[in-house]
């Protein structure tokens, strides 16, 4: 068994910067100073001993203890290795630990220029859009590193096969909502996305066991979709979650979780800006499993969507 391999619910290879912003706001403050302390100081904290930790952070020692098994590792021991799997996994030897080693790589890509064009100029608007952009694109690829293999195979199944499917959200998550159905319709699997939130909750309530209701929501806690989850599970149907958090009132009221990390490399990040990038990437992906796992009559489905397309094509 790995170092992080069946300890504390999480997919294994799963980064702990990834399990720190899936649980931060699930931990306890005292959790919560040494996890930022051993994040912030990543290299160092390779190093250091629990009781290192403990005193740096100003805690005692088995808060220590606590906070490893929060992020689902048996003790200090197992979250130095993944520490050290995490910051080798960086192509660049030379970046910082932690946050601030992800935001200055950001920045230094950023400054580079792109390839084709010349350099932006520092502290111009396109040298910060280029960091934003650079930034979001290194969080992304650890984004799926909270998702398990069982629980991604049963919620493809669950859509592919569910005789309705009803996709709600609300708030800044409803843009991903609503490109999700319109995807998975393009793609032979109709789902319904309804706007209005009583509607939503309706439509939740009428569903039936043979069907799938998919709740998109960054923090899982959005009062309107967690009705619109608790009407679906009293209807007997499959309520599948796709939220940024691992331990929030939706994943408790879902019978799978889809766990994505948010875009922002760090937590206040997430906050500030609230961003949907991973959950919109990470809905297109579904889609294509979908798909797949659909086979013939989503090839049929394409094609014909395809063919209503080029219809509205204007000659150029």
């Amino acid at each position: 068994m790995s170092h992080d391999e069946g300890y504390g619910g999480f997919a294994p290879g799963s980064h702990p910067s990834a399990r720190a912003v899936a649980m931060r706001h699930a931990v306890l403050p005292s959790e919560r100073q040494v996890i930022d302390l051993v994040l912030e100081h990543a290299e160092a904290a390779i190093e250091w001993t629990a009781q290192e930790v403990a005193e740096r952070a100003g805690v005692g020692r088995t808060t220590v203890m606590r906070a490893c098994q929060t992020l689902g590792y048996r003790g200090y021991p197992q979250l130095r290795v993944a520490l050290a799997a995490e910051l080798g996994a960086s192509q660049s030897p030379q970046r910082g630990g932690g946050a601030a080693g992800l935001a200055a790589e950001a920045e230094a890509g950023a400054r580079a220029g792109v390839r084709a064009g010349a350099a932006p100029v520092a502290g111009s608007a396109l040298s910060e859009i280029s960091a934003d952009v650079a930034e979001a694109a290194l969080a992304l690829g650890s984004s799926t590193g909270m998702l398990d293999e069982r629980s991604v195979e049963l919620a493809v199944s669950a859509i592919a096969g569910a005789q309705r499917v009803l996709v709600v959200a609300n708030g800044l998550s409803a843009v991903v909502a609503s490109a999700l159905s319109m995807r998975l319709t393009a793609h032979g699997r109709h789902a319904e996305f309804i706007a209005d939130s009583l509607a939503q909750q309706i439509a939740a309530r009428h569903l039936s066991g043979g069907d799938a209701c998919i709740v998109v929501s960054g923090s899982g806690a959005n009062d309107t979709s967690l009705g619109a989850a608790a009407a679906a599970a009293a209807a007997g149907a499959s309520v599948i979650a796709i939220t940024s958090f691992r331990a929030s009132a939706l994943t408790d009221a879902a019978s799978l979780s889809l766990v994505i990390a948010p875009s922002g490399v760090t937590f206040r990040s997430e906050l500030e800006h609230a961003s949907r990038v991973s959950l919109m990437l990470f809905a297109e992906a579904l889609v294509r499993a979908v798909s797949r796992a659909t086979g013939d009559p989503a090839r049929s489905a394409r094609a014909q969507t395809l063919e209503v397309i080029s219809e509205h094509l204007e000659e150029q």
